[in-house]
């Protein structure tokens, strides 16, 4: 396919793409396909090349590519169009990415949950991609990859509201006065228990039992180890998008291969409660937040931190999850005590 040529009010050029025809090369996953090295360079040539033989700014479609294999046509899975930005922009080597949604940037929650959640001014790459991951809609964490390795900083901006500064996320930035940055909520998630039956040394029973979730396909969200125990949740994107027969069937095959090796209790309808913030306080943060589930009775089920160090994640009832995340905004983000804690008053 070749470009086309066309004017916005009169005056400014532009050439219009299809991703796959400038060098989106890919995975032959249809849905859902990855973005190969070698798109860099021929996405690099192509548009340098264009813009040098007739300079035109280029519009270019988002969420496809070409299969390296079979060269059909490909999607890019959530996140596709955004990934596309960020792909160009990390081929071109720009100063700055945009990205433009319906909000005033990443906030400190969801809107929906808690009508006060603000605009977060600043964040790095690791925070953003454990904001993705754990269920802002903002962003996509495979969209901010190409992004942090070309070291290119991604603004978040509102289409609706262009005025608003939005959000600047940058590998590194002061957190000299940052505690608590992002509350993010999933829903939906299945947590199991798995305690060892035999003799099993930490790594073998931990092999064992992450061997049977590749072997069907299931991905891992957050982990608990101790010697002879194991407490994790269930990605519900990579599960439940199946039919609801299929689910069942999965989880029970599940369970019975994890009863061969160990004690196993499933626990569904549970929340994870993402807590982004500055690893130097987590401390600070522990503290806090427990004391603010305590005064609400919420028993956490589950906790752990990432090995990105900014995200502690708490495993809470589905029932309670919204509760928590108004109690916990309203005292990190409309408190005025972080300061007093922090000086041990």
């Amino acid at each position: 396919m070749t470009r086309s040529q066309f004017f916005i009010n009169i005056s400014c050029l532009f050439w219009q793409y299809d991703a796959f025809d400038i060098g989106f090369i890919t995975t032959d996953d249809f849905t859902n396909a990855d973005i190969l090295e070698a798109t860099y360079p021929a996405v690099a040539k192509r548009l340098h090349g264009d813009w040098i033989k007739d300079p035109a700014i280029p519009i270019v479609t988002g969420f496809l590519g070409k299969g390296w294999r079979t060269c059909a046509v490909t999607t890019l899975g959530r996140g596709g169009s955004d990934l596309t930005a960020t792909t160009i922009g990390k081929a071109l080597g720009l100063r700055e990415i945009q990205v433009w949604k319906d909000v005033d940037g990443v906030l400190t929650c969801d809107p929906n949950i808690y009508s006060g959640a603000e605009p977060v001014p600043y964040l790095t790459f690791d925070e953003a991609a454990e904001l993705a991951y754990f269920g802002a809609q903002v962003l996509h964490p495979q969209s901010m990859r190409p992004a942090r390795e070309g070291d290119i900083p991604v603004r978040v901006k509102n289409s609706y509201n262009p005025n608003a500064p939005g959000t600047l996320i940058t590998k590194s930035r002061d957190m000299s006065k940052a505690v608590l940055t992002s509350i993010v909520l999933k829903r939906n998630v299945t947590m199991l228990d798995i305690v060892s039956t035999r003799m099993l040394g930490q790594f073998g029973f931990l092999a064992k039992v992450f061997s049977i979730f590749e072997d069907l396909g299931i991905s891992v969200d957050v982990v608990a180890t101790s010697e002879v125990s194991i407490s994790l949740t269930l990605d519900p994107s990579k599960l439940w998008n199946r039919e609801l027969i299929q689910q069942a069937s999965e989880l029970d095959h599940v369970v019975e291969e994890l009863e061969k090796i160990a004690k196993v209790n499933l626990l569904q309808h549970r929340s994870i409660i993402s807590l982004i913030g500055n690893v130097q306080r987590s401390s600070l943060v522990l503290e806090k937040a427990f004391r603010v589930l305590r005064m609400n009775s919420v028993n956490v089920q589950m906790i752990s931190q990432g090995a990105s160090k900014v995200n502690i994640s708490l495993i809470v009832n589905d029932s309670e999850a919204e509760r928590c995340v108004k109690a916990l905004h309203s005292a990190f983000f409309e408190e005025d005590d972080i300061s007093d804690m922090d000086r041990g008053h």
